[in-house]
């Protein structure tokens, strides 16, 4: 085990590792427990009981959380013509076609956290694949992002978007909020992930779903909810 230092360790004795925690607790903790300077993320770690292996048990997604996540994401599109401007005008940080492609094939620039494209121009953003989609940049229709609404993704991805997808190991990792968040923000946040979790639920998934659900913050010690507190029944 890593060792840890003197203001984790006085952080981690507030939390019990055996109990798990009602949502309200956990939020109201989740803040105490965390010690950095700056303001620090709070993010979710769900894990699903289902086999990523199966391509019918792939768990994938993306929420607008009410309060967003506290960050601030630069957004790139990709479209042409009236959907150029359409772009410009819901507040798109970089809009273009062929140009933004050879910049970034070029220069290596990525001064962006999302990208957007129409589906006419997914063909040559296909040249920058080996590029984006190792950083989890890649348009993708499955989440949203491939489509023509341009205006409407740029608005919920700068309003607090958060696209998700099951780990290998059968985990979901999300951001949602910060420290500076109130309890009650951080909990609006949480269910509203948790319920989209719940309805993407695979039919071939067996057993329980939501195995366990932590909560932390950047740096600090996880803090443990009860998972059976949710249920598709409270959808």
């Amino acid at each position: 085990m890593a060792n840890r230092g003197k203001k984790y360790k006085a952080v981690r004795v507030q939390v019990d590792r055996t109990q798990r925690y009602t949502l309200a607790d956990a939020c109201q903790l989740v803040k105490s427990a965390s010690f950095t300077s700056f303001d620090a993320s709070i993010d979710v770690a769900v894990r699903l009981g289902v086999d990523p292996r199966h391509a019918d048990q792939m768990v994938r997604g993306a929420v607008v959380l009410p309060h967003g996540t506290g960050k601030t994401t630069r957004v790139l599109v990709f479209a042409k013509g009236d959907k150029e401007k359409e772009a410009r005008d819901a507040g798109a940080d970089f809009v273009g076609a062929e140009e933004l492609i050879q910049k970034i094939q070029q220069e290596n620039w990525l001064d962006f956290d999302k990208t957007i494209a129409t589906p006419d121009m997914m063909g040559v953003v296909s040249r920058i694949g080996r590029i984006l989609g190792p950083r989890g940049l890649m348009p993708n229709p499955k989440v949203g992002t491939v489509t023509m609404d341009v205006a409407r993704a740029v608005r919920e991805l700068k309003a607090g978007r958060v696209e998700f997808r099951v780990e290998r190991a059968g985990i979901v990792h999300a951001p949602i909020g910060r420290v500076s968040f109130a309890p009650n923000q951080l909990a609006d946040n949480f269910s509203v992930l948790i319920e989209t979790l719940l309805r993407l639920k695979p039919s071939t998934a067996k057993g329980q779903y939501l195995r366990s659900i932590t909560l932390n913050s950047t740096m600090g010690p996880g803090i443990k909810i009860d998972p059976a507190s949710f249920s598709s029944a409270k959808l």
